[in-house]
């Protein structure tokens, strides 16, 4: 049995009640499916964004190699990261080609010896 179409002529509160409600529906539902979507993505960013605070804190300077403490030594006035265990030196993005830049004749013979080209 099919329901009658609410047309908004009628007196039974029920239907009318009914109709309402609908009509709130279809007008904010849009809405209310972005906010969830919003919100959800939103507290996604948020663990994320904590997830990958507590990785870098674990790893801060620490060793790649040996996983030891590392401390800022300077190289050339640049500072760097230093492994005490091991020795090892750690070059943030764009710190290995200041090095090489201000020894510009030097840097061609390491290459050359590093890819065992020089003597």
């Amino acid at each position: 049995m099919s329901r009658p179409r609410l047309t908004g002529m009628h007196w039974n509160t029920e239907e009318l009640r009914r109709e309402r409600e609908g009509a709130w529906f279809a007008e904010n539902e849009t809405k209310m499916i972005e906010a969830a979507r919003a919100r959800r993505a939103a507290m996604e960013q948020k663990r994320r964004t904590a997830e990958s605070e507590g990785r870098r804190k674990l790893h801060f300077r620490r060793c790649p190699k040996c996983g030891e403490e590392m401390s800022p030594t300077a190289i050339e006035g640049i500072e760097v990261e230093k492994c005490s265990t091991c020795e090892g030196v750690f070059f943030d993005c764009g710190e290995l080609e200041e090095v090489l830049i201000r020894h510009d004749a030097h840097r061609r013979g390491f290459f050359r010896k590093l890819l065992g080209f020089g003597p």
